[in-house]
């Protein structure tokens, strides 16, 4: 079927009748229930941090000045993937009202991944209301970009803003390419894919170590060392990663075996090294190879991480009886993180490398992490 000149509508109907659909490649394998993990504290947790936050964001000075940013854009992922387990309408509706708002608008900068990570969710919510607003905002700017492609290259330097209209660092590998495949799924026009996955294995192929099995941050960080002498790898860094393999492979088309073996693949073998680069406390720390520099834990690489290895588990990419003791540490080691009152600790502020981080910082792509977490743990104990 060719969706390239179908109204929405049409899509709309096509979908509900199941030409179009948003699934795994490959059918689920079930796992054996984690014997430490809670459904019902899951839920408690996931429910006290999203409230939380919920009644925080205004306080929040990133979605006071950059609600349509990656910051904001990575706490809405986490957010849709909760309304939808809780079954709670108010999340939606909350959703809803922040959008509105900003008119189901990316962010200024036309090419910068950052500024397209909120599309993710806007395709979500179109999905599920088939509202053209939720949606047209988002296809007139990728159309756009695919039409008109950057000339800028793969080193990053950030006095040049030519040279992050590319993907050119790891992070962006979670904010872009999840919008490239719910367009191709949705629509079934293979230039989303086309374009998203020349790009992604342009990055892949720069900032990817093949010996570490980990991703470099941008280019800047190619010869740098930590004080033990090893590599610098970021922990978030390389959570934003796994988390994005996770959402290019949920979002993928059923069945689809053009593209689908190569981000698996990918996604294993991040994940058996990550797995392998858990500390003893539960907790991924800011450097992944230095972590005695950088002892305090750091849950927002922890929830990205734990995210996909729980993903990964649940659809059966990744071995159960390997994986579940590194998942279930890792959420024991996320709900530590989390005060009375809901407010996730430990989070790593912005940045682009290896930082000290404290109990009190707090934001929002941590929040956004937990929840994505949270809803796989929960398949997972079901």
């Amino acid at each position: 079927m060719d969706f390239k000149l179908m109204p929405l509508k049409h899509i709309a109907a096509a979908m509900m009748l199941g030409f179009v659909t948003i699934s795994s490649w490959a059918a689920p394998v079930p796992a054996e229930k984690p014997s430490g993990l809670d459904r019902a504290e899951v839920l408690s947790v996931a429910r006290k941090v999203a409230d939380w936050q919920v009644k925080e964001f205004p306080n929040n000075p990133y979605a006071v000045k950059e609600p349509k940013g990656w910051i904001a854009g990575a706490l809405y992922l986490g957010m849709y993937d909760w309304a939808e387990l809780s079954g709670e309408e108010g999340y939606f509706n909350w959703l809803k009202k922040v959008f509105n708002r900003q008119y189901w608008q990316g962010g200024d900068r036309m090419y910068h991944a950052d500024d397209v990570c909120v599309s993710q969710t806007y395709i979500d919510m179109y999905n599920k209301y088939k509202e053209e607003k939720m949606l047209l905002p988002t296809l007139a700017r990728i159309d756009w970009v695919i039409n008109n492609p950057s000339k800028g290259g793969l080193d990053i330097d950030y006095s040049k803003p030519l040279s992050y209209e590319r993907w050119s660092w790891c992070d962006a590998l979670f904010m872009a390419p999840g919008v490239y495949t719910r367009l191709y799924t949705l629509t079934g026009n293979k230039k989303y894919m086309i374009f998203s996955d020349a790009e992604f294995k342009a990055t892949y192929n720069h900032l990817y170590d093949k010996e570490e099995h980990l991703f470099f941050r941008d280019s800047r960080y190619f010869n740098q060392k930590e004080a033990n002498g090893k590599k610098v790898f970021w922990g978030r860094g390389n959570g934003w990663v796994i988390g994005g393999l996770a959402e290019i492979l949920k979002t993928l088309p059923e069945n689809d075996t053009e593209y689908h073996p190569f981000y698996q693949q990918l996604f294993c073998e991040l994940s058996e090294r990550l797995a392998a680069l858990q500390n003893k406390d539960g907790f991924w720390h800011a450097s992944l190879l230095d972590p005695d520099s950088y002892p305090s834990p750091e849950t927002s690489a922890t929830g990205f991480i734990v995210y996909g290895l729980a993903y990964g588990v649940n659809q059966g990419y990744l071995p159960a009886d390997k994986y579940l003791p590194v998942i279930e540490k890792g959420w024991k080691a996320l709900v530590s993180a989390v005060e009375p009152d809901g407010k996730l600790g430990w989070v790593q502020p912005v940045g682009a490398d290896p930082k000290k981080v404290t109990r009190d910082m707090t934001e929002l792509y941590g929040t956004g992490a937990l929840l994505m977490a949270a809803v796989e743990i929960y398949k997972l104990s079901e």
